[in-house]
Order: structure tokens, then C-alpha cells, then sequence
């Protein structure tokens, strides 16, 4: 697993295999080139490749995030429902143990979620077109 924040050195996802880009239309994660990575400079750990939904979206803006603004200042269009976005691990449990974890993209989201969750809870969320190879 890479941990100096080199972009270019491959990553693995949480099924062992080489960490896919999340998104690129919204550009997310730390980096902000469409993968999930982890990165020891990412305090916040947005390694979850999230599908969000209106209700995730909705309780993260009642956490005080808000993702659905547009903040053009940050070149952020503002996310909507069934976007892939970069979520923190900790705001994605949050959301679980208030039964709004948006689903998640298992390709897309980083082995080094495997500390904090379980691959059994993972699957549980696995975004209904995820493929296993």
C-alpha cells in the first residue's frame, strides 16, 4: 500500500487489486485526481469511493459539510444525487450508524479503509454495479 503520497506508485483497493479512479467529472479526492487514495497529508481520509444520495447529501449538510453548493472558488460544482465522490471514512460511519452510508464503489476505495471496516460491511454497501473480477 502506498503511503508517501507519490500518485504515480500504484495503490490497492479493498479487494486486492489496483486501486480505479472514483470519479473524474466531479474531479475528486484528496489529490483531486479522481482516486480515493491514502495519503498520510489527508487528514481527513477521503479514501470511500461514495455514490451519494439525496439523504447522505443531506446529512453530511447537516454535519456541516456541505457538498451540494457550488463553490466555484474551489472549482467545486456541487455534488448530486448518484455523483461518485471521495468520502472520509469517518463521515461514512457517521453515516452508518445513522442509516444514511451512501453506497460504496469497492474498486474505487482504498485497502487502507480495511483498519476502520471490515470487507464484510464494505460488501454489504457495494454499489449494486459493482463487479468483482
Amino acid at each position: 500500500m502506498r503511503t508517501d503520497g507519490n500518485a504515480d506508485e500504484e495503490e490497492a483497493n479493498v479487494l486486492g487489486t489496483a486501486l480505479a479512479p472514483c470519479s473524474r467529472a466531479p474531479e475528486t479526492g484528496y489529490l483531486r485526481d479522481g482516486h480515493c487514495r491514502h495519503l498520510p497529508s489527508d487528514r481527513g481520509r477521503h479514501e470511500m469511493c461514495a455514490v451519494v444520495t439525496q439523504e447522505f447529501l443531506e446529512f453530511s449538510r447537516d454535519q456541516g459539510n456541505d457538498l451540494v453548493t457550488p463553490r466555484p472558488e474551489f472549482d467545486f460544482p456541487g455534488l448530486h444525487p448518484g455523483d461518485c465522490w471521495c468520502v472520509c471514512v469517518g463521515r461514512w460511519l457517521e453515516a452508518c450508524e445513522a442509516d444514511c452510508a451512501p453506497p460504496l464503489v469497492l474498486e474505487a476505495t482504498s485497502a487502507a479503509v480495511l483498519d476502520d471496516v471490515p470487507l464484510a460491511t464494505l460488501r454489504e454497501y457495494a454499489h449494486d454495479g459493482e463487479t468483482e473480477e
